[in-house]
């Protein structure tokens, strides 16, 4: 019976120490994207670019009004016939500003949601390889939503993920 108990203790020694440690972490998403230097450069881009656009097409919608003006003051002279044609002019005007809006903002926002979507498959990449390089079992992703309540501060490697995203240290964190 001694021997037996011997035995199960030796086993259960021998379990414990063939476990593998399990390494674990986690991010705030959120921040990670928002403070890579790269999402801030495209915002920045994506915003000067759409402020650009609006400034121009604000400007034809402008040169477009002081048309509109200028008919009004002489539309009374003209006969019926050059006024049914100007007023068609004028609205197929409108209409092709409104297209060039529509089609413009669209650009706008195809091209900035491919680049933020090419960031962020690069900082999930990054963080896959962190993980990898580091040892890590996990490392978990909190958002908004909160679905993290609760972990110790010292597994939160977002400020290190950050730093390393941009650049500001090596890659490798000590094991």
């Amino acid at each position: 019976m001694r021997n037996f108990i011997w035995i199960a203790i030796a086993l259960i020694g021998m379990t414990s120490c063939n476990q593998q440690i399990e390494k674990t972490g986690y991010v705030n998403n959120t921040k990670v994207v928002s403070d890579f230097s790269e999402m801030k450069i495209a915002k920045e881009k994506w915003t000067k670019k759409n402020n650009e656009v609006r400034a121009e097409l604000e400007e034809k919608a402008k040169q477009f009004q002081i048309e509109v003006q200028g008919y009004q003051n002489i539309m009374k002279s003209m006969t019926k016939t050059n006024r049914e044609k100007k007023e068609q002019e004028l609205m197929a005007k409108q209409q092709g500003l409104q297209r060039e809006q529509q089609t413009r903002m669209q650009e706008i926002q195809l091209g900035s949601q491919t680049e933020i979507d090419s960031i962020i498959a690069k900082v999930d990449n990054f963080i896959k390889d962190y993980g990898k390089n580091n040892g890590y079992t996990y490392i978990y992703g909190e958002t908004e939503v909160k679905n993290i309540f609760y972990a110790k501060k010292e597994l939160d490697l977002t400020d290190k993920i950050i730093a390393e995203l941009n650049g500001e240290k090596p890659a490798t964190e000590e094991k």
